[in-house]
């Protein structure tokens, strides 16, 4: 079966479906667990260096969505996508999986009669929607609040008084309540106060720095573990290092036997995950876990973690396109994406976590200043994730790295693919 043409808008340029590449931006419930993804589509059809924000990108990735695999976009997760009046009226949705999307009507769509009835119509046929970039009580907006479950109020320049009345005319309503543009904690905070249902935001990826912080000793054993890689110790001292810790030992073993690491057998002693791994898999074990260990609250999958496997990945997955032969530069862009997220998950300035273990200077140069090969590297995968924010620049980094649009898009699904695993198995 064909997939229908996204609707047309304007000069809109109907696109292929490899013609994009994509963001996903995390969505976190009260527990700070991770629930759900919205995605961004950008189109890549004028040139890497000039991308468009236009609904035609999202039209054509949902027309085409038994193509690219939208479940392997938001792995476990709900996905939230975009959908203004041309896309609602299309008839783009027959391969969308109602159960694992929200549509997000945009702030510009008019309540017209006949909105209002495709509306009723995709909700009978199992459809769920959201209010997109709420700042008023509009007449459009109370006219589809009877059709949606959520409402996204958009925390930028709107003034408490006006967050505060808005709250307050939503929950009696009883809908669910997504803050989106969540940048600090404080505003965090004051959401988690008025009684907000779901966050969307990077908050939770920004550094809170506590003095005189130290490492938890779950944390320490494994920074130690990791310097004696660093430092080619025999594997004799890295086995007895790993069976000194038993929940270390355990949770090693449970992790390198999950199906992201693509082992064929099971791997049952520490001596075997050496032998079968190797090093530099093994320390990027050592990584994840991390970020598995104080983060992970019994319920749901940290968003830090997904997040860091996300960037370690994606980081070795363009090193190894941009140097198919140079399998040491994709482990250290691996490491370099991984520990970006270090100060956040401690605490602590970078340069203390440093301090603590070893590593070479390139991947010290990326991680403190975002200098060299790997920092770059690591700038562009901070700027896909933002790619609303994130300007020429982005595409100056997308050419620097010779990566076309069907390229970027394939090397971001599998490490969507690979980090949801991790998370979801961690």
């Amino acid at each position: 079966m064909i997939a229908p043409s996204p609707p047309q808008s304007g000069a809109t340029i109907p696109l292929r479906v490899r013609e994009f590449f994509l963001a996903r931006q995390p969505i976190l419930d009260r527990n700070q667990s991770l629930v759900a993804y919205e995605l961004l589509f950008r189109s890549t059809a004028s040139g890497p260096a000039r991308f468009t924000s236009d609904l035609a990108a999202t039209a054509s990735v949902i027309a085409h969505a038994s193509q690219l695999g939208m479940e392997k976009v938001v792995g476990h997760s709900i996905g939230f996508l975009n959908a203004d009046a041309a896309v609602l009226m299309s008839d783009i949705f027959q391969f969308l999986p109602r159960e694992k999307f929200v549509l997000e009507i945009v702030e510009t769509t008019r309540a017209t009669p006949e909105v209002l009835a495709r509306v009723r119509q995709l909700s009978e046929e199992g459809f769920r929607f959201a209010l997109d970039d709420v700042i008023t009580d509009s007449e459009d907006v109370r006219q589809l609040l009877p059709l949606v479950e959520t409402v996204k109020l958009d925390l930028r320049d709107m003034p408490l008084s006006a967050l505060l009345k808005l709250v307050a005319r939503f929950k009696q309503e009883n809908k669910k309540l997504l803050a989106e543009k969540v940048e600090t904690r404080e505003q965090f905070e004051l959401c988690m106060k008025l009684g907000f249902d779901y966050f969307q935001g990077y908050y939770f990826a920004r550094p809170a720095i506590l003095s005189g912080k130290k490492l938890s000793p779950s944390q320490i054993a494994i920074m130690n573990l990791m310097s004696l890689i660093n430092t080619d110790a025999d594997n004799a001292d890295i086995e007895g290092a790993i069976k000194k810790d038993v929940a270390l030992c355990f949770n090693l073993l449970r992790l390198v036997n999950t199906p992201a690491i693509g082992v064929r057998r099971r791997i049952d002693s520490v001596a075997q995950a050496l032998l079968v791994l190797g090093r530099m898999q093994l320390q990027r074990w050592l990584q994840i876990m991390l970020y598995a260990e104080p983060c992970k609250k019994g319920q749901g999958v940290t968003p830090l973690l997904a997040l860091a496997a996300t960037r370690g990945k994606l980081l070795e997955l363009i090193a190894s396109k941009d140097a198919p032969r140079e399998r040491a530069a994709a482990d250290t862009a691996f490491t370099v994406g991984i520990m970006s997220l270090m100060d956040t998950l401690f605490g602590m300035p970078m340069q203390e976590i440093l301090e603590q273990v070893c590593v070479v200077d390139s991947v010290s140069d990326a991680l403190l200043h975002r200098r060299g090969h790997f920092g770059e590297m690591l700038t562009l995968v901070e700027g896909l994730e933002r790619v609303e924010e994130a300007g020429a620049a982005l595409g100056a980094l997308i050419d620097r790295f010779a990566l076309s649009g069907e390229d970027l898009n394939g090397l971001q699904l599998a490490a969507f693919e690979w980090s949801d695993a991790v998370a979801h198995s961690a």
